[in-house]
């Protein structure tokens, strides 16, 4: 199995407003999504970051189009998921399945782009979103325009995977394809139905953890963001014992991974490898 990564697109906020004791300069964010290659399951997307569909797409409604605006997500052309999956010789169809780890725009943006895809999510949390009106939905970060029209049809809810144990202080999980590789983790907090991914058989462990902060400096309790970063959070209550999880992943030997931290890692797809079509 290899994993790879790809950055989407970049978006830049203040420091102070992500990292306690941070400065007023600006920081330039990544926006990741990944490639599992695996030998059964084939390719598979977790996530999607952004595409133009939830960035300039002309259909866009106004909500989604003031979303952007706020933001204002610059996005990173040659490391679109479309791009990167023909650099890796694949077609949207060839994708199996799509990790989506939540809900956000910048997750689930080119759902619509695969048609053959399942896509492995939180049960729970869609069945949230389809209680929810619009605007309720709106007040969660949920984009319901972003979703594809047979998104239930084709959804495997978490609560059909298999349950396994296991190590490095990370709490038991979702076994996404029967063979342990990949381990989907409750990591609750910033966004309803949030799951990491846990890839324990790598040299390193390695734990994708999403969004649960958006820097790695931001685990240490005493840099976490507060006011107003906090506004934004589905359960600001459980997001320190969620980063204490990932405190204990590290200091076990493991790997914690973030969507947007800026900092390369051996995980990220360089420059040569996309030019040399990453092998």
């Amino acid at each position: 199995m290899k994993v790879h990564f790809a950055n989407s697109a970049w978006v830049s906020a203040a420091e102070r407003l992500i990292l306690r004791g941070g400065g007023w300069h600006s920081v330039r964010l990544r926006v990741r999504y990944g490639l599992i290659l695996h030998p059964q399951a084939g390719p598979v997307l977790v996530d999607t970051g952004y595409t133009p569909e939830s960035v300039t797409g002309e259909g866009r409604g106004w909500m989604l189009r003031l979303y952007g605006a706020v933001l204002r997500p610059e996005l990173n052309a040659t490391e679109q998921v479309l791009t990167v999956l023909q650099r890796f010789g694949l077609a949207p169809g060839d994708v199996r399945a799509v990790i989506v780890s939540h809900f956000h725009a910048d997750h689930i943006s080119g759902l619509s782009l695969f048609p053959n895809a399942r896509f492995i999510a939180s049960g729970s949390a869609w069945a949230r979103v389809k209680a929810r009106t619009p605007r309720q939905n709106l007040r969660h970060g949920v984009f319901t325009e972003l979703f594809p029209a047979d998104f239930e049809a084709r959804l495997d809810g978490l609560s059909m995977k298999r349950r396994i144990d296991t190590r490095g202080g990370v709490p038991g999980g979702a076994d996404l394809f029967g063979d342990g590789s990949v381990v989907a983790v409750d990591l609750p907090g910033h966004a309803d139905g949030q799951f990491g991914l846990l890839f324990a058989g790598l040299e390193r462990p390695l734990l994708y953890a999403v969004d649960a902060q958006w820097l790695l400096a931001a685990l240490d309790p005493k840099r976490a963001p507060g006011f107003p970063s906090s506004l934004i959070a589905e359960d600001v209550a459980v997001i320190g014992p969620t980063c204490e999880t990932l405190r204990r992943f590290q200091a076990a030997g493991g790997q914690v991974m973030l969507c947007h931290d800026p900092a390369m890692t051996q995980y990220d797809l360089t420059a040569h490898e996309l030019a040399a079509g990453a092998g």
